[in-house]
C-alpha cells in the first residue's frame, strides 16, 4: 500500500528504478487510482504503468508529460533505507534532491529529463572521440552549448532548495539533539556557487569549466562536470557527519531532513504532504520516535507500516485506525 501511494504521487518507486518490477507477474500493466483532497478541492489521480511506459491522468484528463502530473499529490517517505541519505553514496543524495524538488517545481523535472537525454548523447559522442570513431569536435561543442543552460538551471534550483531545507532542518536538529548540535547543509556542485548566485554567473562558470576540461573529457570518454556529479555534505558542529558522526548523529540528521521536508512543502504549497513511515519507527530509539510522532500529531496525514504496534511508545497509537495485513488480505480498520 505504501509503495502504491508513493508511486501514485511521484510516478516512480522509492525502492526500484525499474518500472517493470511494479507490474504483477504475468500481467501486462499496473494501474493505481486515488483521490487527493486539498485546500482547493478534491482531485482524482490515475497512473497506468505498462511495458510501453506510463500514462498519467488528473481529473480524468491525460497529462502530456509526467512533469505536469507530479506535484498534484505530495508525499514524504521515510523508510529504513533513508537513513542511508547521510552515509550512502552521492547518487542516493542526488536522487533525494531530485524527487523532493520535483514535487514543488514541475519545470525542474522537465529540465532534468532534458539534461539527462543530452548528457547521454554527449557521453556517447565523447566515447566516439575517445576511440577515434569520430574526430569532429564541432558536434561536441554544440552538445556542450545545449547542455550548459540546463545544467545551470538545475544547479540554481538545487542551491535554492538546499538553502531552504537547511533553514527548516537546522532548528529541528537543534531541538532533537537537546540543543547540543548545529546542522549545516553544504551543496557541492562541480562548479563554484557563491551565496548570491545568479543563473548568468552559473552559465559562465560552466562554460569556463567545460573549456578547461574538454581534452580530459575526450581522453576519458565521459562528461566530467555537471549536476550528475553533485553531492551534499551534512555538517554537525563543524564536522562532516557522514565521515565523523556517530550512528545516533547520522539518524538525527536523517530525521531532521525528513521533518524539514514536511515543513518546506507546506511553506511552498500551503498543504501538508502525506507522510509515509515505512517500517522505520523500529529503527529509531524512543526519544527520536517520540519527537517524530509529536511533530506530526494532528497535523500531517500519516501512514505507518510496522510488524508490531507494541514497540510504538506513544499516545498517537490510540487515535490511529489499525489495519492488519495477512497473506495479502487487509482486515477492516479498528481503533486501538
Amino acid at each position: 500500500m505504501m509503495e502504491a501511494i508513493y508511486v501514485l504521487a511521484m510516478a516512480k518507486s522509492h525502492r526500484t528504478t525499474n518500472d517493470k518490477e511494479l507490474i504483477r507477474w504475468n500481467e501486462d500493466y499496473a494501474k493505481i487510482e486515488g483521490k487527493a483532497v486539498k485546500k482547493q478541492g478534491a482531485l482524482s489521480l490515475e497512473l497506468i504503468i505498462s511495458k510501453k511506459g506510463k500514462k498519467a491522468k488528473c481529473n480524468h484528463i491525460e497529462q502530456q508529460r509526467l512533469s505536469q502530473y507530479v506535484g498534484h499529490l505530495n508525499v514524504v517517505m521515510f523508510a529504513p533505507e533513508d537513513l542511508n541519505l547521510v552515509k550512502g553514496s552521492p547518487q542516493v543524495r542526488r536522487r533525494f534532491i531530485d524527487m523532493e524538488i520535483g514535487q514543488v517545481s514541475p519545470v525542474y523535472i522537465h529540465d532534468l529529463s532534458q539534461y539527462q537525454k543530452l548528457l547521454q548523447q554527449r557521453n556517447h559522442y565523447l566515447k566516439m572521440l575517445q576511440t577515434r570513431e569520430s574526430q569532429d569536435e564541432t558536434i561536441l561543442d554544440i552538445l556542450t552549448e545545449q547542455l550548459i543552460p540546463l545544467a545551470a538551471k538545475i544547479t540554481l534550483k538545487r542551491h535554492e532548495f538546499l538553502f531552504l531545507l537547511e533553514k527548516w532542518a537546522a532548528p529541528i536538529h537543534h531541538e532533537i539533539s537537546r540543543g547540543l548540535e548545529q546542522l549545516q547543509i553544504q551543496y557541492e556542485p562541480s562548479i563554484d556557487v557563491s551565496e548570491k548566485v545568479e543563473l548568468s554567473r552559473i552559465i559562465e562558470a560552466y562554460s569556463e569549466k567545460f573549456a578547461t576540461i574538454k581534452e580530459r573529457e575526450i581522453q576519458r570518454g565521459i562528461t566530467l562536470a555537471g549536476p550528475h556529479r553533485d553531492d551534499i555534505s551534512f555538517i554537525v558542529n563543524g564536522k562532516n557527519v557522514q565521515t565523523f558522526g556517530s550512528q545516533g548523529q547520522q539518524r538525527t540528521t536523517a530525521l531532521s531532513i525528513k521533518l524539514a521536508e514536511i515543513e518546506l512543502i507546506f511553506s511552498e504549497l500551503g498543504d501538508y504532504p502525506i507522510l509515509l513511515l515505512d517500517d522505520v519507527l523500529s529503527e529509531l530509539d524512543d526519544y527520536r520516535q517520540t519527537h517524530l510522532l509529536d511533530t506530526i500529531r494532528r497535523k500531517v496525514q500519516t501512514f505507518v507500516t510496522t510488524t508490531s504496534i507494541d514497540g510504538i511508545k506513544h499516545d498517537i497509537i490510540k487515535e490511529a485506525a489499525i489495519y492488519k495485513v495477512h497473506s495479502g488480505s487487509i482486515t477492516a480498520p479498528s481503533c486501538h
